[in-house]
């Protein structure tokens, strides 16, 4: 007899799926219930301004004294005001101008946070000059300072850039400039516990820049931060133009806007509720849905969420 070779064969591993970053991030958003309403609350909204007023083909600014002061039917959805113009109409193309206020705002306020808070978080020197200027910023009467603000460049910018151009300017500057603190702290924070990490560390031995350091690896992990403050900011600029408008300080009146839409409407309360009850309903539902987004980011970013 003849002993037969067995050769032996490494045992085959099963096969493990390939886990990205943005999946874990999904599967952790799509966890969260409100965040996921809320996004569909949201898209359903953006999509509404957008494509609305191809399919509801009626001028914003059409005015028809015949049918003034309806209340909701077929021919108007939403009603008429006391000129005759189509309300939704109006909530379709005022939705525009105020997610343009709120998202170019948010950006604005979010470039200067995260410009002072990583500067600030990073470069001791400028740490304490950043952060008194912070908490000037802080100190001040916002209402007060906004007014102030607009009475005073209102009619410069409608001259020079139009009045609705001009407007938009002034509200979205003067939003950004006034929001940015927070978002400033908050990615300070995490800059100074990232800052003292090994990796950093490591980066600095390499003799790597200092600006590639804060692009290559201090960026990254104070992200989800910015971007809980950039939803967040969204909500809390739309809110902002809104009171600025309701209180007759914003767009002019044939530039709707949510805000200026509750203005015009005010006075007609009691003849037409429906004027006040689209808009309002309207900055509730989206600062409500970018809310609860918010809140879900936060969470899908949470490192401790991923590691399960």
């Amino acid at each position: 007899m003849t002993d037969a070779t067995i050769t032996a064969t490494p045992p085959v591993k099963a096969a493990t799926p390939v886990r990205s970053a943005f999946g874990d991030i999904w599967h952790q958003f799509r966890a969260h219930r409100g965040g996921v309403a809320g996004l569909v609350i949201f898209v359903f909204i953006l999509l509404a301004v957008v494509i609305g007023p191809y399919i509801h083909r009626v001028a914003p600014n059409a005015i028809n004294i015949r049918d003034k002061n309806q209340w909701p039917s077929l021919a108007h959805p939403f009603g008429t005001d006391n000129l005759g113009k189509d309300m939704l109409a109006q909530v379709l193309a005022g939705g525009r101008i105020s997610l343009a206020v709120g998202v170019t705002a948010m950006l604005l306020a979010l470039f200067l946070g995260t410009l002072v808070g990583v500067l600030s978080g990073y470069f001791r020197r400028l740490d304490g000059p950043l952060m008194r200027i912070t908490d000037l910023f802080l100190a001040l009467p916002l209402l007060p300072l906004l007014l102030v603000i607009l009475m005073l460049f209102r009619d410069t910018l409608r001259a020079t850039f139009g009045p609705e151009t001009g407007i938009f300017i002034l509200i979205v500057f003067v939003i950004g400039i006034t929001s940015w603190m927070h978002t400033a702290r908050i990615v300070r924070g995490d800059v100074l516990a990232v800052k003292s990490q090994e990796f950093i560390l490591a980066a600095k031995s390499s003799g790597m820049r200092e600006f590639r350091i804060i692009i290559k690896h201090i960026l990254p992990n104070v992200l989800s931060s910015i971007m809980v403050s950039a939803t967040l900011g969204i909500a809390s600029a739309i809110i902002t133009e809104s009171a600025l408008s309701f209180l007759g300080l914003g767009f002019p009146s044939d530039f709707p806007t949510w805000g200026r839409l509750l203005f015009d409407g005010a006075n007609f309360l009691q003849l037409t509720p429906s004027r006040v009850l689209w808009p309002g309903l309207a900055i509730s539902l989206t600062v409500l849905s970018v809310n609860y987004m918010g809140d879900a980011i936060r969470d899908a970013l949470d490192p401790r969420a991923l590691k399960h």
